[in-house]
């Protein structure tokens, strides 16, 4: 009992330490992760990141211990469940990330095993004898005999993400040599200082943040206008309203300062306006004109002494 009690108590003061020195955790799921590929990843993350391992139970006591002196711990008690671990990292989290996952080998299919992914069986020759035509069929894969073997006519997805693999299917994969799976630590959650959130968070660029944050403006914007509210967003929106209401007052009414004449004899005297677009093009088309005239006499000039010189020669 008391070599329990020593492990348990050197666990929890282990998770404290890593919980005080890092601000950054990954709980990973690690099924069907092999001890070989375990090393390899604490390889790789040597100097950046330190992988705990843990039972459930005590994970999840460990933390409930912690967090009458740190609330933000209990962030992480909803992820602790099933096959799962943690690493904990100060560097940065796209790098460790990608650190983590880059690590998966393949694996043949298995009776009784839940597809991570659709399993597809490709079309082609297999190089199998016709005596085993009846076994495809059995499992609705389109065949057909070429060249004294069994070909497979078109794609046929086999098993569907999800779905438990049946004793038939993993035989036939077996048969074609096709290993559809691949094994390693995935990510279930990112704990950030005091924060939670999906690993999917991690692939939000900066035109996308901007966007966002762009977006968010305008409707704050927006909102503000409609409830007469000012607030920093919308302060320039009013400011133009403002002055928009200055110049209908001072159209409407004697009131003037220089910047606003030129509008006001715009609106009074429209015609002489329009005709100013006219004239200036008026203007232009006279020198246009006597450019064209000028070129043609020129053109004319020359053809006519090809002309001479050709009747003489």
């Amino acid at each position: 009992m008391g070599g329990k009690s020593g492990n348990k108590a050197g666990y929890f003061d282990k998770l404290k330490g890593l919980l005080e020195a890092y601000k950054s955790i990954f709980i990973v799921s690690v099924d069907n992760v092999s001890s070989q590929q375990m090393h390899e990843i604490r390889q790789a993350l040597r100097g950046q990141g330190v992988v705990l391992m843990g039972k459930n139970t005590m994970v999840r006591r460990a933390l409930r211990t912690f967090v009458a002196d740190a609330p933000e711990y209990e962030r992480l008690l909803p992820f602790v469940k099933g096959n799962i671990g943690f690493v904990f990292t100060n560097g940065d989290l796209k790098d460790i990330r990608d650190k983590i996952l880059a690590n998966r080998v393949a694996a043949p299919a298995r009776a009784g095993a839940i597809a991570p992914v659709d399993v597809w069986v490709p079309a082609g020759n297999t190089g199998m004898e016709p005596g085993k035509t009846s076994f495809f069929q059995a499992l609705g894969v389109p065949t057909k005999i070429a060249r004294g073997t069994i070909e497979i006519t078109s794609d046929l997805k086999l098993v569907e993400a999800g779905a438990k693999v049946g004793p038939s299917e993993a035989t036939l994969l077996n048969m074609l040599n096709i290993s559809p799976f691949t094994y390693g630590m995935t990510i279930a959650q990112v704990y950030d200082n005091g924060n939670t959130f999906p690993p999917s968070v991690l692939d939000i660029g900066e035109e996308q943040l901007l966007k966002s944050f762009s977006s968010a403006i305008t409707t704050v914007a927006a909102v503000s206008l409609a409830l007469n509210y000012p607030t920093l967003p919308s302060v320039i929106h009013s400011l133009v309203n403002t002055y928009k209401k200055v110049l209908a007052v001072a159209i409407e009414t004697e009131f003037s300062w220089p910047e606003i004449e030129e509008l006001k004899d715009r609106i009074a005297n429209p015609e002489a306006y329009a005709a100013a677009a006219p004239a200036a093009a008026a203007a232009a088309g006279p020198a246009e004109t006597k450019a064209e005239e000028k070129k043609e006499e020129s053109e004319k000039e020359e053809s006519d002494d090809e002309g001479f010189g050709g009747l003489f020669d």
